[in-house]
């Protein structure tokens, strides 16, 4: 691998174009897993990804359609949701065919109570084999979406999930190990918002001023086809809720924002220009007290939610959130508004940190010896499911500092399934604000260190630990824990 190939796997940052190479093509090709063959989306080789030409906010943001139970009690909601082929707009003009939940390119909205369970039933009418994971979520193993419990071609699969965890934006995706990548990043991914009644008394912006916001990159061919290699310097079209560079129209009051990055490998630099945004949350849920921001880090699979005051600023008004220099989403103040929403000065109290009795190391990297071929590894050794990596006692709190162990260059991101965790260092030092309140995944940069704290509590089972850059975790870098009584 020479240096330039090792910028294709380091991933995008910043609004950064990283160039990729012909020899970097070939070697893509090779390691790439078998791409899905039938009417839908299969192809013999990757296609050659064009930049489409797209006005800057020309068009409106969607917002992803919610989700109805066909069984609503006090203690259960009952939900179905087709896995399928649809012909989505995403590009002005042109239908693109995508994977999708229930036939949209962001999957329906589900919103969950704490306390209340949910139950969804996903149908897969795709011609190839999937899962789904809900990121974030505090789950039985069975519903977890382990990469090889696969809903196969015409079957049906019943995910349970109790709910018994604080308010919070969670994401639900593809899981399926080795077409993870591939399968996100043609539609499969859409939000899942627990919301509970401690938090609704705060009075934060609720209803439609509440509003879901995912931002990812996508790369297309001529046709206007999505154009899926492990490239990520290919996808050049940023999409903000599937719609390249919209616009959003506000009133002058307070929203909350919740931003997803479900990027498939890419790290934004978010900003409003410099105007003031209040941080209220990160991926597990309130923080204790908000933290106004100019600019923040969202590495893929992250989420922050946001107030941003509307209110200061005239009628007429246009604010732009940028990935760096890059426009994402222009927000025009149209109208005036009532608003009885507040941020106040205490949201919700971290529990203290028990006493951990387990330290132990993770690192994550590329095995570059096998010449053109990189294998992703965890501790050294790429995924399998044969394997446990760590057994776990039940009830345990643990310390681990995980690593990036690759050369220059390539970065990436730790996620873990079952458990939120609480960052306690970040190289060594003091952690980054990026790193506030409960987390599930955390970004590790070139020569980067993170030291977590987690308790296991409840359930018993196998449940993994990966890179979310998804492109990583794809190629191996993917481990496994069990969590035993």
């Amino acid at each position: 691998m020479n240096r330039r190939q090792l910028l294709a796997l380091g991933g995008v940052a910043g609004g950064a174009v990283l160039l990729p190479t012909a020899e970097t093509s070939v070697a893509q090709a090779r390691i790439h897993a078998p791409q899905p063959v039938g009417h839908d989306h299969g192809r013999a080789a990757p296609a050659v990804a064009v930049r489409p030409d797209v006005s800057e906010f020309s068009v409106p943001m969607p917002l992803p359609p919610v989700l109805a139970p066909v069984v609503s009690r006090h203690d259960v909601q009952i939900f179905r949701l087709a896995i399928k082929p649809a012909d989505v707009s995403i590009l002005p003009g042109v239908l693109t065919p995508a994977y999708t939940y229930g036939g949209s390119f962001i999957g329906p909205t589900i919103r969950a109570k704490a306390g209340r369970r949910v139950i969804v039933s996903y149908q897969n009418q795709l011609s190839v084999p999937t899962n789904v994971h809900l990121h974030g979520a505090h789950v039985a193993a069975s519903s977890d979406g382990y990469p090889m419990d696969l809903i196969e071609p015409g079957g049906t699969r019943i995910y349970d999930y109790p709910n018994r965890q604080q308010g919070a934006t969670l994401w639900y995706h593809d899981h399926s190990h080795h077409t993870e990548a591939e399968h996100v990043f043609r539609g499969l991914h859409g939000f899942y918002l627990i919301e509970d009644e401690e938090e609704a008394d705060l009075r934060l912006p609720s209803g439609a001023y509440d509003v879901p916001i995912m931002i990812r990159d996508a790369a297309f061919d001529a046709e206007g086809k999505l154009a899926f290699s492990f490239d990520p310097s290919t996808r050049t079209t940023l999409l903000v809720n599937g719609k390249p560079q919209p616009y959003f129209r506000v009133a002058a009051r307070k929203y909350r924002f919740r931003l997803l990055n479900s990027a498939s490998e890419r790290v934004l630099q978010l900003n409003l220009g410099g105007a003031e945004m209040v941080q209220i949350a990160s991926d597990g849920g309130l923080l204790p007290a908000p933290v106004p921001r100019t600019e923040l880090v969202l590495a893929s699979a992250e989420r922050v939610e946001l107030v941003v005051d509307f209110s200061r600023y005239p009628v007429g008004s246009q604010l732009v959130l940028s990935d760096g220099s890059t426009p994402l989403l222009r927000f025009d103040v149209v109208r005036s508004a009532p608003d009885n929403s507040r941020v106040p000065d205490r949201l919700r109290p971290l529990p203290a940190l028990p006493k951990a009795t387990v330290y132990r190391e993770v690192s994550l990297g590329f095995d570059f010896t096998s010449g053109d071929l990189p294998i992703g590894v965890m501790n050294g050794r790429p995924f399998d499911h044969n394997r446990v990596d760590f057994q776990i006692k039940r009830g345990t709190t643990e310390i681990w500092n995980i690593t990036n162990a690759d050369p220059e260059f390539v970065t990436h991101t730790f996620h873990m399934h079952l458990e939120q965790f609480r960052v306690l260092e970040r190289n060594g030092g003091a952690p980054s604000p990026d790193d506030a309140g409960r987390k599930d995944t955390v970004f590790i940069p070139v020569g980067g260190s993170v030291k977590i704290q987690t308790t296991f509590t409840d359930y018993l089972g196998r449940y993994v630990y990966h890179c979310h850059f998804l492109d990583h975790s794809s190629l191996g870098m993917m481990a496994q824990m069990e969590i035993v009584g």
